[in-house]
């Protein structure tokens, strides 16, 4: 009998193409850059197993999305799950919410990396629009019409529909918990059949040979348009696809020299439910954010008292409270968001030498001690630490 399999090394060839993505980055000479490309393949397939390998729409399961693997910019404030469905079925998710500032429950048509796109999004729902129960018991149904006699919350189910995703955002992450929920199937019956040799050959070939590269190339190309716009040092506003509609994105492509500082500034929306910013590297991961300050919401940072943001990107301490702590890089993406915002600000990115820094800064800057940052840094890293990420 013919084996419904390849030989492994037949689907070890099929990642070899990837090789050529070292065309999309910054410097292709770079070995470090080169060695971080190699990384972001790893991550691209452990985030892959989980969608092609954990569930599917007959059985879903909540698969961890983006937040350890840190690939293509994960928010910091988010912890993200993410469930394979069908447009045609039922679902019910259970559980309770939680007490994180926003628990948003989205709709997609496709997912990146998956599909070259783009990815519709066919349904939005911030979950304190829902009924809730006093001690946070939360249950809801989506699908393409409510089923009889249910009068409990209901939502509709594009048929597009092919992954239900959770948001878990915080803004003060120690104290802040994420919601627990289940997802099941309403309209299925029978037990989660084994893997056949054939299902699992198809789903290794579009793993190895699909996704792993598609999800980088999307996102290089994304990035290379904005150097190409010329948006070095400078900020522009990005709607990321749609892909959160209540929320504005804003970026630029940050790059100084070892010896230099850039000063980021920008007004906050005087009406707003959130605001964060981050910076990525140059391949558009999410820098290190566990163990390094590299990023700042609208709970952690300190506003001047002209009630202006200002935050300081260089690579050593400066004793400024709102450092953003580029890990290294000397080039990457910084991204903003306002969520509900009243208005979008453009923020401001300014050039200067390390050694003029405090010339270009209010003299009541917020400022910390060694012992202030180390107390900071630790809140931070027991406060990512205890949500729940993978």
């Amino acid at each position: 009998m013919q084996s419904k399999l390849s030989p492994w090394a037949d689907y070890v060839d099929l990642l070899k193409p990837a090789q050529e993505l070292i065309d999309l980055v910054f410097d292709r000479h770079s070995e470090q850059l080169r060695a971080d490309l190699y990384r972001q393949l790893l991550m691209n397939l452990s985030q892959g197993y989980f969608l092609y390998f954990q569930s599917d729409p007959a059985h879903p399961d909540w698969a961890p999305f983006l937040n350890s693997v840190y690939v293509l910019q994960p928010n910091p404030d988010d912890t993200y799950l993410l469930a394979p469905v069908s447009g045609e079925g039922t679902y019910r998710i259970v559980g309770n919410r939680g007490t994180v500032k926003l628990l948003v429950l989205s709709a997609h048509g496709g997912m990146m990396g998956a599909d070259e796109g783009p990815w519709g999004t066919y349904g939005f729902h911030d979950a304190d629009e829902l009924d809730i129960g006093t001690d946070g018991e939360l249950e809801v149904v989506f699908s393409a019409e409510r089923p009889a006699d249910y009068t409990g919350n209901w939502l509709y189910l594009d048929p597009r529909t092919k992954y239900l995703m959770v948001r878990n955002r915080a803004y003060d992450w120690a104290v802040e918990h994420n919601a627990g929920l289940a997802i099941e199937r309403l309209d299925t019956t029978g037990p989660k059949a084994r893997l056949s040799p054939e299902q699992i050959d198809q789903r290794i070939r579009e793993l190895l040979g699909g996704f792993t590269q598609r999800l980088s190339r999307t996102w290089l190309n994304y990035q290379n348009a904005v150097l190409e716009r010329d948006m070095i040092n400078r900020i522009e506003l990005a709607d990321m696809g749609g892909a959160v509609p209540a929320q504005s994105y804003w970026q630029g492509i940050f790059r100084f020299a070892p010896d230099e500082a850039l000063i980021l500034e920008s007004e906050i929306p005087a009406q707003h439910t959130y605001w964060n910013v981050q910076l990525n590297d140059e391949l558009w991961n999410a820098v290190e954010f566990v163990y390094r300050q590299s990023s700042l919401n609208g709970h952690q940072a300190r506003l001047d008292p002209d009630g202006r943001f200002r935050a300081v990107i260089c690579l050593e301490d400066p004793g400024l409270a709102n450092w953003l702590d580029p890990c290294g890089s000397l080039q990457g993406m910084i991204i903003g968001r306002w969520y509900q915002a009243d208005s979008l600000p453009i923020a401001t990115l300014k050039r200067v030498p390390l050694a003029e820094l405090d010339r270009h800064l209010p003299a009541d800057a917020p400022r910390v001690t060694p012992g202030e940052r180390a107390a900071q840094l630790r809140e931070r890293r027991i406060g990512a630490q205890l949500r729940r990420r993978w």
